[in-house]
């Protein structure tokens, strides 16, 4: 049996550049899910963004967000669709 899927934007900044490796390994891992990614380095502020739009069961979305959140210098944000 499918599980219900739902679209989620994942908002992503990372501080703490040695934590990017980890990120980048996360996004793989959960690329089934993957529906498009921007990335945008921010130098003067030195910090990366990154936004994620998936398409998977909130589970799957909720373990991403969770795993890349406990990453040192990482800070993440889910936003769910309302359907």
């Amino acid at each position: 049996m499918e599980q219900e899927t739902r679209i989620a934007v994942i908002g992503i900044i990372i501080e703490d550049r040695d934590s990017v490796e980890e990120v980048n390994r996360l996004l793989h891992e959960y690329g089934e899910f993957i529906i498009g990614r921007m990335g945008l380095p921010y130098g003067k502020k030195r910090v990366n963004i990154i936004s994620v739009v998936v398409d998977a069961p909130m589970n799957k979305i909720s373990a991403l967000s969770g795993k890349m959140g406990r990453l040192p210098g990482v800070s993440t944000k889910a936003l769910y669709s309302n359907n």
